[in-house]
């Protein structure tokens, strides 16, 4: 694997790197009969090799000034100021005021969104808590009215045990008399 140091100038380094076939240079780290030939200048760029290294070849990069041409391309000018008249600055701050007026607007009807929200959430738990009230009371009048009956229903079968206990003691009773008066 060959490695390379390269020295370059940041800005002319883009313009050169178009202009060479990267591909090529590879090649010629690879190809050392190719690298005669590539050793040299490449339009505007000088390549000259750096002594062997036991890990590969090592190249160093110099690239010239950039040419007046490509000076040009990269000077970037700012566009003209031209004069503000007191009529755009008017507008600007009608323009800023009405911006602050709509995002203020636009903030109280988000609370207002949020507090209407909120009373609904809050008047929901309520319904629901009142429903729940009522519920459990329905339930506690109904469980109220079945423990009532029941218990009525538990005294009516004693008492009938033991109307039925004291008929049959009647009953018996009257057979003792009656065995009495047998054998007296």
């Amino acid at each position: 694997m060959a490695t390379s140091a390269i020295i370059i100038q940041p800005l002319a380094y883009k313009e050169k790197m178009k202009e060479i076939s990267v591909l090529s240079l590879l090649c010629s780290c690879l190809y050392p009969e190719a690298r005669k030939n590539l050793m040299g200048e490449f339009q505007g760029m000088e390549v000259k090799p750096i002594n062997k290294r036991a890990s590969g070849q090592a190249f160093e990069v110099i690239l010239k000034p950039p040419s007046p041409v490509s000076d040009a391309a990269h000077c970037v000018t700012s566009p003209p100021k031209r004069e503000v008249s007191l009529e755009d600055i008017q507008k600007k701050l009608e323009a800023a005021e009405d911006r602050r007026r709509s995002q203020e607007a636009q903030v109280l009807r988000a609370l207002s969104e949020k507090r209407e929200h909120e009373r609904d959430v809050l008047l929901k738990a309520m319904e629901e808590n009142s429903n729940f009230s009522k519920m459990a009371e329905e339930k506690l009048t109904m469980k109220m009215e079945q423990i009532k009956e029941n218990r009525q229903a538990y005294l009516a079968s004693i008492m009938e045990r033991l109307q039925e206990k004291e008929r049959h003691a009647q009953v018996v009773r009257r057979n003792k008399e009656l065995r009495e008066e047998l054998t007296a």
